[in-house]
């Protein structure tokens, strides 16, 4: 089934890479043709009533500067989808910081995929990340702002990394336009010995990717010592990978929140755009 429906949540300050990001999101909408929708959330802000108490100056400025965050991330949107001549729409609202994640979850339900803007090693980004992953049913693509001046909207190059989990296999169920669109696709596997079973794996997606007219290589890699996330940050950064295709989450969450692991180092640090599914 084809991506024609995205969803972009907008939430913090207007820094450049975050304009630069929402730019390069919209022009990912551009290329496959999709309409595009952006939700800019802020925080609900409590102000006590001028009636009883004197108002906060600082919380009354908190307030105001937030409002005006949101409006600019809305107004970077909506002059990108014009220039790109996206068909594209956009809501706002205001909800209590512990729930704007789920309100976002809410309503990346109503779409094909949600694009998700990423601050390196930022703890709301990664909270939001997971509550999309885990509360929405749908997949994600992550947009690294570290990296958004060296990101393409069209990905020629693809890697899937596979692990023979069924979370990864959904990704690759959910990433099929993607990969049916690009020039090259690998499938790599972090493995310190190429078992049998690893081997058979590999090459049975290779062969069930031609089926669906995708020309796909498969590779395995050593670890040798580093993470399995940095290995396969490594090669996609080395092999000019466009995006990296993954499952979230193989073991337990609890285990990958406690020791770290594929997931967090990716999402943490995502080496080019990351579409993962859970």
């Amino acid at each position: 089934m084809p991506i024609k429906d995205l969803f972009l949540p907008l939430v913090g300050q207007p820094r450049g890479q975050s304009l630069a990001a929402i730019e390069k999101c919209v022009a990912v909408a551009a290329d496959l043709g999709a309409r595009i929708t952006a939700l800019a959330l802020e925080d609900e802000v409590f102000v006590r009533p001028q009636v009883a108490f004197q108002v906060d100056p600082e919380s009354a400025e908190a307030g105001t500067r937030e409002s005006g965050d949101m409006q600019e991330l809305l107004n970077a949107f909506t002059h990108a989808a014009t220039c790109a001549s996206v068909r594209a729409q956009s809501r706002s609202g205001k909800f209590p910081a512990d729930q704007i994640a789920s309100v976002l979850a809410e309503h990346a339900r109503f779409s094909d995929l949600t694009l998700v803007p990423v601050k390196p090693h930022d703890s709301r980004t990664e909270h939001i990340v997971e509550t999309l992953m885990f509360e929405s049913g749908r997949p994600l693509l992550l947009c690294p702002e570290e990296h958004v001046d060296a990101l393409r909207p069209e990905f020629e190059n693809v890697m899937i990394a596979w692990d023979h989990s069924a979370r990864a296999a959904r990704a690759v169920g959910d990433a099929l336009p993607i990969l049916q669109a690009a020039a090259a696709v690998w499938v790599i596997t972090v493995a310190e010995e190429p078992t049998d079973a690893i081997m058979r794996s590999g090459r049975s997606l290779v062969d069930h990717l031609g089926e669906h007219g995708i020309h796909a290589s498969f590779e395995t890699l050593k670890g040798g010592g580093s993470s399995i996330g940095k290995v396969l940050g490594s090669w996609a950064n080395s092999h000019a990978i466009d995006a990296l295709v993954m499952g979230a989450y193989h073991h337990s969450r609890l285990n990958e929140i406690v020791w770290g692991g594929v997931t967090k180092t990716v999402i943490g640090q995502p080496p080019c755009w990351v579409m993962i599914s859970h």
